[in-house]
C-alpha cells in the first residue's frame, strides 16, 4: 500500500467527521434559546400546492426583534397553511397574522424548561461525538487491514492510528465547543 492511500483515507475521515460536527451544529441550532432565529422553524413544513413544503421554501423569514420573527408567505394565499404548519410543528410558539405577515412572538423560557432543553442539547451533542467516534472506528478497522493484509508497515500503521486520534479529539473538541455555546446560551453558565 502507498502513503497516497492512507492520505486519501485521512481526507475521507477528515470529511466524514466534518459532516458530523456540521449535523450537530444543525441539531444544536435548532434548539430554542429565547432568542430568534430562523433556523427554530427548520422542521416546520406547510401543506402548499398539493404537497408539504419547508416553511422556508414558502414564506420570506425574517427577525425584526430579538423575540420576534416575522414570516410573510410568497403566495397571500398560503397565510393560514403557513400559520397551521408552525402551530402543528409542536414548537410552543403561538403564531398570529394580519392577513399580510404572520408573527411568531418567542416566548421567554422557564428555568425549568431551559433545563430541559440543555438536556436536548447534550443529548444532540453526544449523538455527533458518537458519530465522530464511529468515523474513527472504521477508519482504524480498516488501517488494521491494511497491516494484515501487508499494505502498509507496523509504522505506518501506528502513524495512521495517531492521526485518526488527532482527528477524532479536534473533532470532539469541535462539538465540546458548540455545546458549551448553546448552554451558555441557555443558562447563562
Amino acid at each position: 500500500m502507498e502513503a497516497t492511500d492512507l492520505n486519501s483515507l485521512k481526507v475521507e475521515v477528515k470529511k466524514k467527521m466534518d459532516i458530523a460536527v456540521e449535523h450537530g451544529r444543525k441539531e444544536l441550532a435548532g434548539v430554542r434559546t429565547g432568542r430568534a432565529t430562523t433556523n427554530m422553524l427548520d422542521t416546520v413544513h406547510v401543506e402548499a400546492y398539493g404537497s408539504l413544503m419547508p416553511l422556508n421554501q414558502v414564506a420570506q423569514l425574517s427577525i425584526p426583534e430579538p423575540t420576534m420573527i416575522l414570516a410573510q408567505p410568497f403566495d397571500p394565499g398560503l397565510i393560514k397553511a403557513v400559520e397551521k404548519g408552525i402551530q402543528i410543528a409542536n414548537l410552543g410558539l403561538n403564531p398570529t397574522n394580519d392577513g399580510k405577515v404572520i408573527r411568531i412572538p418567542i416566548p421567554s423560557l422557564t428555568e425549568e424548561r431551559r433545563k430541559e432543553l440543555s438536556r436536548i442539547v447534550h443529548k444532540y451533542a453526544e449523538e455527533a461525538r458518537n458519530a465522530v467516534r464511529n468515523v474513527r472506528r472504521d477508519a482504524n478497522e480498516r488501517v488494521k487491514k491494511f497491516l494484515k493484509d501487508h499494505q502498509i508497515s507496523e509504522d505506518d500503521e501506528r502513524r495512521a492510528l495517531e492521526e485518526v486520534q488527532k482527528l477524532t479529539d479536534q473533532h470532539v473538541a469541535m462539538i465540546d465547543d458548540l455545546q458549551k455555546k448553546k448552554d451558555h446560551e441557555l443558562l447563562g453558565k
